[in-house]
C-alpha cells in the first residue's frame, strides 16, 4: 500500500522522486579515502557495471592503477566504474592513509573512487567483499583481485591479481555487462 501511495505522490508531485533500490554487494555508506566524508555506494554503483578491486600501495601489482585508471577512463561514459578498496589483509597496505592516498592519487593519478583501508578477508571482512564472497564463493588470495559486477547487482566474474586491467577477457566482458 505504501508503495502504490509513494508512486502515486511522485507522478503527482514535481520534483519528488522515489529512491531505485540498491542492488547486489554495493550497498550502504564507507568512507572514502582519507577524509572524513562518506561515500554512498549505492549512488556510485546505481545503474553501472562496477569493477570491484581490493589494492594495495606496496604491492608487485601496484602497479595496476595505471591500467585500472586507463579502463575507468576508456568506459566510464558508459555507465563504468571502478571502485577501489585499499586492504591490508596482505600486509602490503601503508599504515597511514596519507601515504596510500599519495600513492593512487599522486603517484598513479587515479581519479575513480577509493575508500578508506578495510579488511577484504575473514570474519571481519568489509561488508562489500562479505557479499561479494558470499556470491562467489571466491575470497580474494591477493591484492587486486578484481569482481566484475552487472548492473543488477550479479558478479559477472572473478578475476586473479595477474588479469591485468588491459586484458582482452576482461575488457570483453565489461563491453558485454554494458550492453
Amino acid at each position: 500500500m505504501l508503495h502504490k501511495f509513494l508512486l502515486a505522490t511522485a507522478l503527482l508531485v514535481p520534483g519528488f522522486a522515489v529512491a531505485a533500490e540498491c542492488l547486489g554487494p554495493l550497498q550502504g555508506e564507507q568512507r572514502g579515502l582519507r577524509t572524513d566524508d562518506s561515500l554512498n555506494l549505492c549512488q556510485l554503483s546505481q545503474d553501472k557495471v562496477v569493477l570491484v578491486v581490493n589494492t594495495a600501495s606496496r604491492c608487485g601489482f601496484t602497479g595496476q592503477f595505471e591500467g585500472l585508471e586507463a579502463l575507468y577512463q576508456k568506459y566510464r561514459e558508459q555507465d563504468f566504474t571502478i571502485i577501489g578498496f585499499p586492504s591490508d589483509s596482505f600486509r602490503q597496505e601503508h599504515a597511514d592513509e596519507a601515504e596510500t592516498a599519495e600513492v593512487c592519487y599522486v603517484n598513479y593519478g587515479v581519479t575513480f573512487p577509493m575508500l578508506a583501508t578495510s579488511k577484504v578477508r575473514g570474519s571481519d571482512a568489509n561488508p562489500v567483499f562479505a557479499e561479494l564472497i558470499e556470491q562467489t564463493g571466491k575470497a580474494p588470495r591477493w591484492n587486486f583481485y578484481k569482481y566484475l559486477v552487472d548492473r543488477e547487482g550479479k558478479v559477472v566474474d572473478v578475476y586473479s591479481s595477474t588479469t591485468r586491467p588491459d586484458d582482452q577477457r576482461l575488457q570483453r566482458d565489461i563491453e558485454n555487462a554494458l550492453q
